[in-house]
């Protein structure tokens, strides 16, 4: 909501010192977020004058259209002789009367306007258009024609309004009284402690027989409409300069005098209005639902098929506009200048002034895609009793500035409704803040905010019809707060229950994140939703759980409807995005809840709010949720260590992978199984399958490798990409996180090193575990340090892996032939189970 505040000082007598940044503090204060306070004009320096144009001389010869013009700007040059101009729009004519700047001025943007030479021509300042006075949009694309009765000579900065101070609000969901300046102004007036002019406090005449006929067949979606007619408006009547000037610092663009002041009064008041031709409705004006598949064309142009939720506007011939979002094309006023050939202007007018249901209008919008200015504010909650004031405002302006006739007729329908009261404890707002206010305090904020309070201990508070969003005690003690200061509560530590902390998931959550922000990844976080196309891009099989997604009803974007069922398509794109701005060495780790759909779908009870939900109740809801296990994942690309005056680096590839995967394992306690595998995206010769025993049974939990090049391919990925996800739950679940103190021996270590040839398709883990099994207890760690192929030596299909064995007693000093012994026990079942002999 963009506030000027010259409006704004029409309501609420501010100190002239005030500026707008005054204005703001006061207003973040009570809760308000304004964002800016824009300045307009700030840089604008005159003269800046009224001209009348005298002469016109088309120029000849130049690619485009170009005229020389001499203006009539009374004595602001001097001299009162005519300037002389060359000027390049055609929106205007001898006698017109225009805004020119001459030499010496600024406009905005540093804009310094001189005499100089041009199109052959000396030209002499300048004829200003809106944009480039920083007016904003006036609809006309060309040069500001200002009324004939514009005085020549007098001073354009005045006259439109130039400088100015504009508050840019950011009104939250609930406060729909602030899309107003009437709404603001109230904000204002209480910050300041200032009495308010509320521009809504108008006489207004009671309905009568003799309005136009209205029949809401709908009182739920409409319980209050308001009809009034004005006839024989004059064609030629155009908005006055202030109007057009409040309407653009408001961000509105000018339109017709009856559009104008429709809108200038939904500004001031928070009530959307409607106007319709009234030659062009043909009978009564009804409320209804809309009949399925019913068709509408919007006063944007398009034909919109209606939804039996629709609330629409209708006469005789059907909907003729969608109730709280936008008129109908069939009944749209017509102004004198775009009127086709042989149609009329319209002169007499049908103002509407109704309320709507705020969650129909809500749907509405949302179901057509047709956000408007009234439905913004419909959505939000507007003012019920503020539609015939927002009316009678309506028919003054158009009698005072079209020298239209308001008739006698005054239409009303209204379903019957009694004012929201709310029981609320004297000092409850006193409980919240913990902070004593008093009864007093109490009493006195409310009452500024519009409610009549009746009570002692026990408040009987009457909301005012503007603030819907006020419901329950809380809401009221809130008012008390904000409007005392945030802040000047008290700033206090919690004081937490002894024996309480983080649970033990989170704690793993935290350590993980540790141990892989210091292996050097970075974290990146990312939304939670994904196409059922990235599926397809990361290779997965037709009948792979992964595919199974949990998809939203009412998703962010309809190119993203569904949520994760992995992390890897989040964390991929986060690679891509870095790697296509330039940086290429790249390490990405994210730890998140992924989303897997159970087998029978359930629908989750609506909770108590009166009381704690019971166990039951939470229990019952969290079943009809989708399985949420956290995972976590990395991905590699580039080098993993930088070359420089110490070495060589060393491009990341899948082994990095899975040491990312042993460091989650370690940090819970896990011991983590890893073979070859192949599956989905990973490249079938450099996946590893990881698994981890679950009550007696082997369970893979992830994967880790180096990515297929067809998946890279498809996604976009730089070469070599390596990635690994792994299910952190089921770690947490088998692994002990109790610290264990390493046994130290005081005996020394004996070495052994066993170099065997094996089939090369054989997986270093099946050896290694078999020499680990076979050497006993005396083998405290196992490490291969080589791995050779050689044709010539070792024979086509063969490879040579060395493991250096390390042997320790914890109550002796191992001889030779004990270290030797089990060595050769390793070496036994490693030739059992996988065929390896010694090398020669």
């Amino acid at each position: 909501m963009r506030v000027p505040l010259s409006w704004l000082r029409e309501y609420v007598d501010l100190p002239a010192t005030e500026t707008g940044r005054d204005v703001q503090a006061k207003l973040i204060s009570a809760g308000l977020e304004v964002e800016t306070v824009e300045h307009l004009g700030a840089d604008l320096k005159g003269p800046l004058v009224v001209g009348q144009v005298l002469t016109i001389e088309e120029l000849e010869g130049f690619k485009k259209p170009i005229r020389f013009c001499t203006v009539d700007v009374g004595q602001a040059n001097g001299t009162g002789e005519p300037q002389e101009i060359v000027c390049g729009a055609r929106n205007f004519s001898v006698g017109d009367k225009v805004v020119v700047v001459l030499p010496g001025a600024t406009l905005p943007g540093g804009f310094s306007i001189s005499a100089r030479k041009t199109y052959g021509k000396v030209s002499h300042g300048m004829i200003c258009s809106s944009d480039e006075l920083g007016m904003g949009d006036d609809g006309t694309h060309g040069i500001i024609v200002l009324p004939p009765e514009t005085e020549v000579g007098k001073d354009a900065v005045e006259l439109l309004e130039l400088v100015d101070e504009v508050l840019d609000i950011a009104v939250t969901a609930n406060r729909g009284d602030c899309l107003s300046i009437r709404g603001v102004a109230r904000e204002t007036a209480i910050a300041y402690g200032l009495p308010l002019r509320d521009p809504a406090l108008l006489d207004v005449p009671g309905p009568n027989a003799f309005g136009y006929p209205v029949k809401v067949s709908d009182p739920a979606g409409c319980d209050r409409f308001t009809a009034r007619t004005v006839t024989g408006l004059s064609p030629e009547a155009r908005s006055p300069i202030w109007l057009q000037r409040r309407l653009q610092k408001a961000g509105m663009r000018p339109i017709s005098l009856a559009v104008d002041v429709t809108n200038y009064v939904m500004m001031e008041l928070g009530q959307p209005l409607h106007a319709y031709d009234r030659h062009q409705v043909q009978g009564t004006i009804g409320v209804r639902r809309a009949q399925e598949g019913e068709k509408i064309v919007t006063l944007d142009g398009v034909e919109r098929k209606l939804h039996a939720e629709d609330l629409v506007i209708t006469d005789d011939r059907g909907p003729i506009g969608l109730a709280g979002v936008m008129g109908g094309a069939d009944t749209e006023i017509a102004d004198h200048e775009p009127a086709e050939e042989g149609a009329a202007a319209t002169t007499d007018v049908i103002i509407e002034a109704a309320h709507f249901d705020q969650v129909s209008v809500a749907r509405t919008a949302r179901r057509h895609k047709l956000s408007s200015e009234a439905s913004r504010r419909f959505e939000r909650g507007v003012d019920p009793q503020a539609a015939s004031a927002a009316a009678q405002r309506t028919v003054d302006l158009l009698v005072l500035l079209a020298g239209g006739t308001a008739e006698a007729g005054v239409t009303e329908v209204i379903a019957p409704s009694a004012p929201h009261t709310v029981t609320l404890a004297a000092d409850h707002p006193d409980k919240v803040a913990g902070v004593t206010y008093g009864r007093e305090t109490v009493v006195r904020r409310l009452q500024e905010v519009g409610c009549d309070v009746y009570g002692q201990d026990e408040l009987i508070v009457t909301v005012p019809s503007w603030r819907p969003d006020l419901t329950d005690p809380n809401d009221l003690a809130e008012e008390v707060i904000r409007l005392e200061g945030y802040e000047n509560l008290p700033s206090t530590l919690p004081r937490p229950p002894a024996g309480r902390g983080l649970t033990g998931r989170q704690r793993l959550h935290r350590r993980v994140g540790r141990a892989l922000a210091g292996a050097g990844y970075v974290e990146a976080l990312n939304y939670p939703f994904v196409s059922e196309q990235v599926f397809d891009q990361l290779g997965l099989e037709a009948d792979d759980p992964a595919r199974r997604v949990v998809k939203l009803v009412n998703p962010l974007s309809d190119e993203e409807p569904a949520l994760r069922s992995s992390l890897l398509p989040g964390l991929l794109a986060a690679l891509r995005r870095n790697d296509g701005r330039g940086s290429h060495d790249l390490a990405l780790f994210e730890t998140g809840l992924v989303f897997q759909p159970r087998d029978a779908a359930r629908v989750a009870a609506n909770l108590p709010v009166d009381r704690r939900p019971s166990p039951d109740d939470i229990a019952a809801l969290n079943a009809a949720l989708p399985d949420q296990p956290r995972h976590v994942a990395v991905v590699l690309a580039g080098a993993r260590e930088q070359a420089g005056w110490w070495g060589k680096g060393r491009q990341a590839d899948w082994a990095d992978a899975v040491e990312a995967a042993r460091t989650v394992a370690r940090e819970a306690g896990a011991e983590l199984g890893i073979r070859k595998g192949q599956y989905g995206p990973w490249h079938p010769g450099r996946c590893a399958e990881l698994t981890v025993t679950v009550d007696g049974a082997e369970r893979v939990v992830g994967h880790a490798g180096e990515l297929h090049p067809r998946v890279l391919k498809s996604l976009g990925l730089p070469a070599r990409a390596c990635a690994m996800e792994l299910d952190l739950d089921v770690l947490e679940r088998v692994g002990d996180t109790v610290p264990q103190a390493p046994s130290i021996s005081t005996f020394p270590v004996a070495t052994q090193d066993v170099a065997l040839v094996v089939d090369a398709y054989v997986p270093a883990s099946d050896v290694e575990a078999a020499l680990r099994e076979g050497a006993g207890e005396l083998l405290e760690s196992i490490r291969l340090f080589d791995v050779y192929e050689n044709a010539e030596q070792l024979g086509e299909g063969r490879k040579s892996l060395a493991y250096a064995l390390r042997f320790r007693a914890d109550d002796r000093t191992l001889t030779v032939d004990e270290a030797s012994a089990a060595r050769e026990a390793a070496v036994a079942l490693a030739t059992d189970r996988t065929g390896a002999v010694l090398r020669g």
